[in-house]
This record gives C-alpha cells, structure tokens and sequence, in this order.
C-alpha cells in the first residue's frame, strides 16, 4: 500500500494494502483500519482504535487518545468508528472509560468538520453530522440523522434524538428532543420540526403531520409535560415515529429543551 516514507506506523497495527497513509502519519499499536481508508497527512491514531472501510481523515487529527478525565488509569479502553465517514481537520475523538462502558463510538456515514472534539464514551448514530468546532463532553448520545451545529457545546450525559438539528452557537444542557429544530436566542429552545431534513430523508406527509401535532400537543398546548404526554398516548394512530418522541421524553434524565 502507499505509505509515505515520513509516516510511522507499528508492526502490529492491522492496515490493508488498500489504504493510503500520507506524510507524517503516526499509527500506534492496537489500531486496525478497513478497506480504502486515506489518511490525508499529519493524522495520529492510539489503540486500541478500530476504523470501518472508506474512511477518510484530514490533517491533524488526533484519533484514540486516552481520554481527558481525571479518574482514568490508563485502562485498555477502545474506539470504534463505522466506515464511510469524513473527519476534517484538528478533529479530537478519545477512547472511553471503564466507568463509561469502556467505548467511544461513532458510527457510519458520519461527516466530522473541523475543529470538533468528541469526548470519551460518547456514542454517535449512523448519518450524523458535527459541524466545525462542535464540542462534546463525556457520555453524550448522539442518535441517528441529528445535525449538531457549528461552536456547539454539548453537556456531558446529553441525549440529542434522531432526525433533530441545532442550531450554530447553542449551549445544549438538556435532552433535545428527536426531530426538533433547536436553538438559541435570548434563551435555548425547541422551535418546531425539522420539516426539511425529514421531507430530504422520505418522510410522508403524513408522518410529518403526525409529528407536528405532538409538538403542538407538546410545546404550543396549556397542558405541561405530563398532561401532554398521558394525551399523546391516548390517541390511536399517532404512530412510530410519535411513540419514539413520547418514549425519549419519558426516559430523559437531565430533562427536555422544550
């Protein structure tokens, strides 16, 4: 395979003949990369790391460190990354802790801008996308098709539901709520459905409209959260999509942005 003379990489780290591994790369022991996966230059990967096919890394990105928490010991924790994933520049993603399950996880098709920093434990849905210097702390989810803004920093422990988008700039304390738009103003709030990103993924109309009435059930009623939930899950053809929204709610430790 290409490897470019001024890269270092470990006898026993697992790396196809397919790969490309450009100038000034460091790949450490435990690291196993897929099919295709181009390192562009100036990447750093610790083990123990497992990387998934047609991954592509820009220059100056930190891969596998030990994460940056202060009870960690230097157990073997891991990261794992999904195939067909973009991770830009000066991107930093840590292994887990022991404490925390012991794995960082992001899954595929993920595109990762610039400057982004996800921390330890943190487990990252299929189709995610982080834009450029968005900030994870420890433990945070991430699910499936959500849109983290750019200069967004995210609190440990938060839960951020599928299909959802926040806006640039906004501190997430709380849970956001799946296929939400949220952002802030004066304040961090929810302000409706991700209409667009739905109708780009194939949702029907009458799905989408569906979601609509539960947050105007949610968000726009005079009943609180509970009022607003027992009514959701009385009705019979709310569907799927309204059972995960219920669901999320209920099951939400640090509270909603509503």
């Amino acid at each position: 395979m290409p490897i470019h003379s001024t890269a270092i990489v470990d006898p026993s780290a697992r790396v196809p003949v397919s790969g490309n591994i450009g100038p000034y790369c460091i790949i450490g022991p435990d690291v196993e990369l897929g099919e295709n996966c181009h390192l562009v230059s100036h990447v750093h990967i610790e083990g123990p790391t497992r990387i998934g096919s047609n991954v592509r890394v820009f220059p100056f990105t930190s891969l596998g460190m030990a994460p940056q928490d202060m009870g960690y010991a230097g157990e073997p924790t891991r990261l794992e990354i999904g195939g067909n994933n973009e991770i830009r520049e000066f991107v930093t993603i840590n292994r887990g802790t022991v404490k925390g399950g012991g794995i960082t996880r992001i899954g595929s098709h993920v595109l990762i801008m610039a400057y982004t920093h996800v921390a330890h434990d943190c487990q990252i849905g299929d189709h995610v996308i982080l834009a450029n210097a968005a900030t994870l702390g420890g433990h945070v989810m991430v699910e499936e098709w959500a849109v983290v803004g750019a200069l967004c920093p995210v609190h440990q422990f938060v839960r951020i539901g599928a299909h959802s988008y926040i806006g640039g700039g906004t501190t997430v304390t709380r849970d956001v709520l799946p296929f939400s738009k949220t952002a802030a103003a004066r304040d961090t709030h929810a302000y409706g459905i991700n209409s667009v990103g739905l109708e780009r993924r194939g949702f029907t109309p009458d799905r989408i409209r569906k979601i609509h009435h539960a947050y105007k059930v949610l968000l726009a009623s005079k009943l609180n959260t509970s009022q607003a939930l027992e009514k959701l899950k009385s009705e019979p053809d709310g569907g799927d999509d309204v059972a995960m929204l219920v669901q999320f709610i209920e099951t939400s430790e640090r509270g909603v942005i509503k």
